[in-house]
């Protein structure tokens, strides 16, 4: 059963810029015989809803707004326009990036300021008035420009459910934390290669194993997970490129394939997504192929199709993925002015 009733039927959620055009957070309709976008309503009562998250029931979606005062919002999504579910909660940071569900608390990852913040969640899933904690991310990387302090990009759950992982590319590290009191409280920090600038990080189906995409530079690292001990062991580094780039590359989303047998990721500065074959411990690059626009800023798969957020040209990608081979075949795409991201209901 749908989270609005109807039996059967699919929906996307799909986040903008509205400073930069965006109409702010779009609902879309997913063809049941294929994977096919169809927009529907939008509302933009939120500034910038950069990355959601939906709740497991399906019947409250989350959306940071990254502004330098960063919020965090609830939407119920029951009915054809998402309903805001009470006023956007302050996360005591700036510009939250990414958000994720862990322990009855919704996590922000705050870039601006380098910190994750914990809200209470209320048993119907809706927000409570104020963060119950915040994690201040301290360090720096080589880079200059990008590395002089913390910028946390992303924070989730592990597979496990006993640890919450935060990617930041300031400092070149993640750190695994869990709660305590209902703040987020660091357990073990690891480091990755000084200069990666790591961005985002995502499980194999196994559990035992992590691949986080590097933003500066175009690469995956692999890492083994120990989700009993919580920790993270980087095991090799792998470009997601043939060869070297122009300039900045910007790699951005990664996702790995339901069967575990392959990683995808998303490079804004080349506009292509990259295929990595998993062989056991490592990956191999085995082709790229355009995002069919411009900026990929994520990227997420449903149902045996691959979905890019294109920011600057202003739509949703959608490819349908050869089983065997894992490449990706463009099929179609829907306009979404600075498309942020796009999550699945």
């Amino acid at each position: 059963m749908a989270q609005d009733g109807r039996p059967g039927r699919r929906r996307a959620f799909i986040g903008s810029f509205t400073a930069a055009g965006g109409p702010g957070l779009v609902t879309a309709e997913v063809a049941p015989d294929g994977g096919a976008l169809t927009l529907g309503t939008a509302v933009n009562d939120v500034r910038d809803p950069s990355y959601l998250a939906l709740s497991p029931d399906g019947a409250t979606l989350y959306a940071v707004s990254e502004i330098a005062e960063g919020t965090v919002a609830a939407y119920r999504v029951h009915g054809e326009r998402p309903e805001l579910a009470g006023p956007p909660v302050p996360v005591d940071g700036s510009g939250p990036t990414h958000l994720g569900l862990y322990g009855g608390h919704l996590l922000t990852a705050n870039y601006g300021c380098g910190s994750v913040t914990a809200v209470p969640l209320r048993p119907d899933g809706t927000l409570a008035a104020k963060p119950s904690g915040r994690l201040q991310h301290t360090g720096s990387g080589p880079h200059d420009r990008r590395q002089r302090g913390p910028h946390a990009h992303q924070v989730q759950a592990d597979p496990s459910g006993r640890w919450a992982v935060s990617v930041d590319l300031g400092t070149d590290s993640v750190r695994v934390c869990t709660l305590a009191n209902g703040a987020p409280a660091l357990h073990r920090e690891f480091a990755l290669r000084p200069g990666s600038g790591p961005r985002h990080l995502a499980f194999h189906p196994d559990g035992t194993h992590a691949y986080v995409v590097n933003e500066l530079t175009p690469t995956v690292t692999v890492c083994r997970w120990d989700a009993t001990t919580g920790s993270l062991r980087p095991l090799a580094e792998v470009p997601v490129l043939p060869g070297a780039p122009a300039g900045d590359a910007y790699p951005s989303g990664i996702v790995v394939a339901p069967d575990g047998r392959f990683v995808w990721t998303a490079t804004r500065g080349e506009d292509v997504l990259s295929v990595l074959a998993v062989e056991g411990d490592g990956l191999r690059l085995i082709a790229t192929v355009p995002c069919g626009g411009r900026w990929p800023r994520a990227l997420a798969e449903h149902r045996g199709f691959l979905y890019s957020a294109n920011e600057r040209s202003g739509d949703v990608s959608w490819f349908a993925v050869d089983e065997p081979t894992g490449l990706p075949r463009y099929d179609g795409a829907v306009r979404v002015p600075a498309a942020s991201c796009v999550v699945f209901g």
